[in-house]
């Protein structure tokens, strides 16, 4: 213990008490467990590995992504969320349309009041764990951090897998689970273009040959990662786009050799990129699925779940030289018409976004990293037709979305991408189960971010909205477990659903409110599902 003087003399000073519960990243799942956990009378320390929280709410994702979801399913803290930037906005309603930097004022107001201690910079190197139960985190900075009870909220399950918990990688098999939707998916498209060099080699970008994949197989990949830039029109708020470090142009050799395809026919930016109009002049750039070539870097995030730090920071690396790259080339290279160039140059930065980063986002989009094999695994049945759950702690209600994991060649003049599903969303109930290790494993570990799930579920989960109503339950049963010094496979379930109603959580289904999907106009249809 320090000592400290008073009045000449020594005494020893109480050390700080140890945090009831730590949670371990500062993304939207993660600020809900440690308000919840706050709230429910917990000393709360929230461990964030950047500078910033919020995860991609404040790294330019600016929608709940509630234009896919039933909005009666968003409650709780995901809801007081969306409440308090209306408030902000004057609109007197959940607004699910945001700015980055107000997202990320009103998640550090929302923890400011709820006296979550929140330690930035923190990544966790090692755990102790002894008994089954982990007695202490190591960090980066050398220090330990110790508590009754640890939930694991951030994308990649970092703190889960130094504990030993059970995790999966990529796409599982149709077989595994019997998920129709699962493993490798062709899309039913081919696109024509030249697929390989001089000498036969696959141009960068195309990931295997299709004859070496099997539709239905598992597959060691999840969907593709991008950054979610934002975007200005107004010469007044932009500011340039950077040039990449490193520029490669040989990356891009497959839409030059498209573009020559398809010489002579009207193109436009929206063909490539995905441009929605947010606040106050701000546009969000996000990976275009129909596009030839996008932000998506696709393959490019292989290897990124079970990387070590310093090669996920060259991965990272990595993603920004591919589109910084594919904006430059975009905006200068020859093979482009000269009316994309001019569209993509008429664009910038926002000025008022990542005033502190070059006005570019924080954080890489990790849809789908590790996935927990928990007390129970969510599958595509659990989604579409066996809702209901005895233990259910929230609902969701987004479509089942995967982005493509890769592009494929067909033959040296065709290629197709791989990986895509998109399914009318039905409201499911999350079962409590899926944010739990098995008890062997270890008693005083929730993880609400890399939950347990398979691949075709999972897209169903990896929305910030919906990772936030797994959050919120995960820090209340925290610190009942923490109270009651208890496992968390043993804290009382249903105790659990009560207070998450008194809440606003939404647990269970709501008599006359609709299951399925459908179109704000009125339609039932959607769009074309594969």
């Amino acid at each position: 213990m320090p000592l400290v003087s008073r009045r000449g003399l020594l005494l020893l000073a109480a050390a700080p008490p140890s945090p009831d519960v730590v949670v371990y990243g500062g993304v939207p799942c993660g600020i809900a467990a440690a308000i919840a956990a706050a709230r429910s009378g917990s000393r709360v320390v929230l461990l964030e590995p950047s500078r910033h929280v919020g995860g991609l709410s404040t790294s330019g994702i600016n929608t709940a992504e509630s234009e896919h979801m039933l909005h009666w399913t968003i409650g709780g803290i995901a809801l007081e969320f969306y409440e308090r930037l209306g408030r902000h906005y004057g609109t007197g309603k959940p607004e699910f349309y945001f700015e980055s930097s107000v997202a990320e004022r009103v998640y550090l107001e929302m923890l400011r009041e709820a006296g979550v201690t929140v330690r930035f910079g923190q990544r966790v190197e090692s755990v102790d764990l002894a008994g089954g139960r982990i007695r202490a985190i190591g960090l980066a900075d050398g220090s330990q951090v110790m508590a009754k009870v640890f939930v694991d909220a951030s994308y990649e399950g970092d703190l889960m897998a130094r504990a030993g918990v059970r995790s999966v990688v990529g796409r599982e098999s149709r077989a595994e689970f019997g998920e129709e939707a699962a493993g490798v998916r062709f899309d039913k498209t081919p696109r024509a273009a030249r697929t390989v060099d001089a000498d036969g080699r696959l141009l960068p970008g195309i990931s295997a040959w299709a004859k070496d994949l099997k539709e239905g197989d598992a597959h060691r990949a999840g969907m593709n990662y991008n950054f979610r830039l934002t975007f200005a029109k107004d010469p007044a708020l932009r500011i340039p786009i950077p040039a990449p470090k490193r520029y490669q142009r040989e990356r891009y050799t497959l839409l030059a050799n498209w573009l020559g395809e398809n010489a002579g026919k009207p193109l436009r930016l929206t063909d490539f990129l995905d441009l929605y109009a947010r606040r106050n002049g701000k546009f969000e750039v996000n990976n275009k699925q129909a596009a030839i070539i996008s932000t998506g870097h696709f393959g490019g995030q292989f290897d990124y779940p079970t990387a070590t730090y310093a090669e996920r920071e060259r991965i990272v690396a990595d993603h920004w030289d591919y589109t910084l790259g594919l904006l430059h080339f975009l905006a200068n290279d020859e093979s482009v018409p000269p009316s994309v160039r001019a569209e993509m140059r008429g664009w910038g930065l926002h000025k008022d976004e990542f005033a502190d980063n070059g006005n570019l986002p924080y954080a890489l989009y990790v849809r789908e990293a590790r996935r927990m094999r928990g007390e129970f695994v969510v599958t595509q049945k659990d989604v579409t037709t066996d809702r209901r759950k005895a233990d259910a702690i929230g609902i969701s209600s987004h479509f089942i979305d995967s982005h493509h994991v890769q592009r494929v060649a067909l033959s040296p003049t065709e290629f197709v991408n791989e990986g895509r599903i998109w399914r009318l969303g039905w409201a499911y109930q999350i079962p409590y189960g899926a944010l739990v290790p098995k008890t062997a494993e270890c008693t005083n570990l929730l993880v609400p971010g890399a939950a347990s799930f398979s691949h075709v579920a999972f897209c169903t989960y990896r929305l910030e909205s919906v990772w936030m109503i797994g959050g919120h339950a995960a820090g209340v049963a925290a610190s009942m477990a923490a109270r009651g010094n208890r496992s968390v496979q043993n804290i009382h379930r249903g105790q659990l659903q009560q207070t998450l109603r008194r809440q606003r959580q939404v647990v269970d289904f709501i008599p006359g409110q609709p299951e399925k999907w459908s179109d704000p106009k009125g339609g039932t249809g959607g769009p074309p599902e594969f």
